[in-house]
């Protein structure tokens, strides 16, 4: 289960990096590197987001056998913050770097699933940590609950906005 939990969903990230070119949407060997960041930037501006919101605000608990620091204000809070980093890479990086337009609207509700399905992803890891008795993955990066921490969103997100991408390019 790991080998496919990590390997599986991270190859995606090489899919996603290929898909200008195979769509021929730019010529650039920086379109495709901008565009894997889309789904990392939106994913880690949302979680800064639902952190600093929820921990200032959130007093109603999200689920609280599974996270019990997650809110309700820290989830709303983390589709807003995706969904204004999503705005703003579109408008400066994807546009302008990698010749890739999408609509305000396009951007809006792609941010929007990569920010439910990216706390989706991290609530799924906190399970299997529940599940195997541990409160970290790892002490390799100190405050932050280990890598599967930090990488446990992009482990949905980026699959998924490769599948988003690829029915918008090739309906």
């Amino acid at each position: 289960m790991g080998v496919l939990y990590t390997g599986g969903t991270l190859s995606f990230w090489v899919f996603l990096r290929a898909l200008p070119e195979e769509a021929m949407i730019a010529d650039s060997a920086l379109a495709g590197t901008v565009l894997l960041l889309f789904p990392i930037w939106v994913t880690w501006v949302g979680d800064c987001f639902a952190y600093v919101l929820g921990s200032r605000w959130g007093k109603k608990k999200l689920i609280v056998t599974v996270s019990p620091n997650k809110t309700v204000v820290g989830a709303v809070g983390g589709v807003a913050g995706s969904v204004l980093g999503g705005l703003a890479y579109n408008h400066y990086l994807l546009g302008e770097m990698a010749e890739i337009s999408l609509s305000g609207e396009m951007v809006v509700l792609v941010s929007t699933l990569v920010a439910v399905v990216g706390q989706l992803g991290d609530l799924s890891e906190s399970v299997m940590k529940r599940q195997g008795g541990v409160k970290d993955s790892s002490n390799l990066i100190p405050g932050h609950g280990g890598v599967l921490d930090r990488m446990d969103g992009l482990f949905f997100t980026v699959p998924t906005t490769y599948f988003i991408l690829l029915h918008l390019f090739y309906g």
